[in-house]
């Protein structure tokens, strides 16, 4: 058996209608498609179709008159000393309150009644695919297209709320910003008034229970006078005692004055009949003041007893209205000191040139991330069909 002939390798001759040029093309079909042909058509809606976005901005910061809106009493003074001695800062809690009421759809409401935002983002000049598609969308979609033509930031380190609207005019621009600082002042202003009128609140409330206190025990002390007769049972009870201790003093001076004339008088003396009949109407006197210090079957000390329990409970009542009263004063002093009010830092600009869309960081970026996923893809491809093989 002879061997075979060996054949000689032959190259493929190319095509003679095919240029290199359109093999390197058709080669690269895929990249061009889906990577630099949506690039070409985005910057040609940009630099050819898009209308020009104005930006107005404004800064502002929520201030207390104690300081900033942060911490409250010395255990957050100390907080935010020991943050900041370690590196970091504690941002207002009333400024991030601020923030998320404007991010908010209650503030989206406010400000559609207020400006009328339909209107400002279907302006004539705009652009279908940047303007607002709907006259009247609904609250949701609203607040989708709002985000994205306004933005509010925060600095964490100072504090500083920073306030972004674009529009497709400038005075229209200023205006968002604008009438978004009033709602912050207006927002601002019902935090501090809620907050005065909760610390104040529990103020008068004990302002109106001692005062409840001060009446019930006078109304108490009032009727027990009525009924017992007597203003200051105290003083008539120490005038009635000081009497009858002089009646009884009266007494025994008479007693001991009998004695001494009966050893050498008789009993039939008139002195003696005198004395003694001196005595019995000293007794007498005596007996009828005790009488007139009893009344209604109670002795006197439980009459004081009552009445001092009575004055006591109103004396109680008169320190605890003081209390209260310089607890509310205290409560004022807080209150004001409190105080939140808005400062602006930077007043609402307005714009002289249309900075948005940026058109060439919109197309480089998309650029970069179509490149980035098609390159993803041919990989995954390529490992599919090297697996195949």
């Amino acid at each position: 058996m002879t061997g075979a002939a060996t054949r000689p390798v032959t190259t493929p001759l190319p095509r003679p209608g095919l240029k290199p040029q359109r093999g390197f093309l058709w080669k690269r079909r895929f990249y061009l498609l889906l990577v630099v042909l949506p690039t070409l058509l985005a910057g040609l809606y940009f630099y050819g179709f898009a209308t020009g976005q104005f930006a107005s901005q404004a800064q502002f910061v929520v201030r207390g008159r104690s300081g900033s809106g942060g911490g409250g009493g010395a255990g957050g003074g100390a907080l935010a000393s020991m943050m900041g001695a370690a590196g970091f800062a504690a941002t207002s809690q009333d400024a991030l309150a601020v923030k998320e009421f404007l991010g908010s759809h209650d503030a989206l409401i406010a400000l559609q009644e207020r400006v009328g935002l339909n209107e400002l983002y279907r302006r004539p000049e705009a652009d279908l695919l940047a303007r607002l598609w709907t006259e009247k969308p609904p609250a949701e979609l609203l607040q989708i297209y709002h985000n994205h033509m306004n933005t509010i930031t925060i600095d964490s380190t100072s504090g500083i709320i920073t306030l972004q609207a674009r529009a497709f005019r400038p005075d229209d621009a200023q205006r968002i910003v604008e009438e978004q600082l009033r709602m912050s002042e207006e927002f601002v202003n019902r935090l501090s008034a809620r907050a005065r009128e909760a610390s104040l609140a529990l103020a008068r409330e004990e302002i109106a229970r001692a005062e409840k206190r001060v009446l019930d025990s006078q109304a108490a002390v009032t009727a027990w006078r009525q009924q017992e007769r007597s203003v200051d049972p105290q003083r008539s009870a120490q005038m009635g005692l000081d009497g009858l201790g002089a009646l009884e003093g009266l007494l025994t001076g008479a007693r001991a004055e009998l004695q001494e004339k009966s050893a050498y008088m008789r009993p039939d003396n008139p002195v003696i009949s005198g004395l003694r009949n001196r005595i019995a109407s000293l007794q007498q006197q005596i007996n009828e003041h005790r009488q007139r210090m009893i009344r209604g079957g109670e002795n006197l000390p439980a009459q004081l007893a009552a009445y001092e329990r009575l004055a006591l409970e109103r004396e109680f009542a008169d320190k605890q209205l003081a209390s209260a009263t310089e607890s509310l004063e205290s409560a004022r002093v807080d209150a004001q000191r409190q105080q939140l009010f808005v400062t602006r830092i930077v007043q609402p600009t307005m714009a002289e040139l249309a900075m948005y869309p940026r058109a060439g960081i919109i197309l480089l970026s998309m650029f970069i991330v179509l490149s980035v996923f098609y390159g993803i893809g041919w990989m995954m491809v390529t490992g599919v069909r090297e697996h195949a093989f």
